[in-house]
């Protein structure tokens, strides 16, 4: 039988660790904007110092903001198409800089963009406020001869949230998703598991739900080594796609890895993405 002091011993440890947890969920309640994006630091230099041809170009967003892009060119011959690049959470348009540079010589025009508060932007980082960055980024190549249904939206990770949700409003040529996952809370569960992340989570980017709705030719890419987001996350993205064209599982890519970023994995699949749509 356990002693009164025995069974103190026990329940001081539980009590700790509830506090503890309950500190952890505070912390990320509060500052979980600042866990998920994750800006570089500064701006970035001009579009013609970093890739030959290209053009600085402003986005005016519909609450005001005018955000920093570069138009890219097509060095090869020209398709008549545009990719519009939405990035994930780290970084700048600079950092895609090679991802242009591949798809322009492919024939594509290029359009990179920061969201608010990356690149040297102004304003803060939110999933409504993405979404109308990404609003702007659209009306910026329409009005540049790209509508978008002569326009294939790329998104990279969270930006496959970002793009998934612009092509439920203005359907593209095609849709390319690189390491999307179900949702932004699927994957904080994931690498919190202690924490409700789903409960304490302001934006959401339903990736899986939204792309069930998208009648439109759709390729997910993913590396069967990424720890961020989880590949049957991405695999179930693909199952979910109404008109899936292809689902390319880059062997051994993590994340990160140059290979997914910009390799020639994935910018075949773009060209083939492009090909079957247009």
């Amino acid at each position: 039988m356990a002693t009164r002091r025995g069974r103190r011993r026990v329940l001081v440890p539980i009590a700790a660790v509830i506090v503890v947890v309950a500190l952890l969920g505070v912390c990320m309640w509060s500052l979980q904007r600042s866990l998920v994006y994750l800006p570089a630091p500064g701006g970035v230099p001009p579009a013609g110092s970093v890739l030959q041809g290209a053009e600085d170009v402003r986005l005016r967003t519909s609450d005001g903001l005018g955000l920093g892009a570069w138009l890219v060119p097509p060095s090869g011959a020209d398709r008549d198409t545009a990719v519009l690049v939405a990035n994930g959470n780290a970084g700048n348009r600079q950092t895609r800089a090679p991802l242009a540079r591949a798809l322009a010589d492919e024939g594509f025009t290029v359009l990179l963009f920061d969201y608010r508060g990356y690149g040297g932007n102004p304003g803060r980082p939110s999933e409504e406020g993405l979404a109308a960055d990404a609003r702007a980024a659209s009306d910026l190549l329409v009005a540049r001869g790209h509508p978008p249904e002569r326009t294939v939206y790329f998104g990279e990770s969270l930006g496959t949230g970002v793009v998934t949700a612009l092509a439920a409003e203005r359907p593209p040529a095609a849709l390319l998703l690189r390491s999307p996952f179900t949702s932004l809370a699927d994957v904080g569960a994931h690498h919190y598991p202690l924490l409700p992340v789903r409960a304490l989570l302001w934006d959401r980017y339903p990736v899986l739900d939204t792309i069930g709705g998208i009648e439109r030719p759709v390729t997910v890419v993913l590396g069967d080594a990424d720890g961020i987001v989880p590949p049957r996350q991405s695999l179930a993205v693909a199952e979910a796609a109404p008109h899936l064209v292809e689902r390319v599982v880059v062997a051994g890519a993590g994340h990160n890895d140059a290979a997914l970023a910009f390799g020639p994995e994935v910018v075949a699949a773009t060209v083939r993405l492009a090909d079957h749509a247009l």
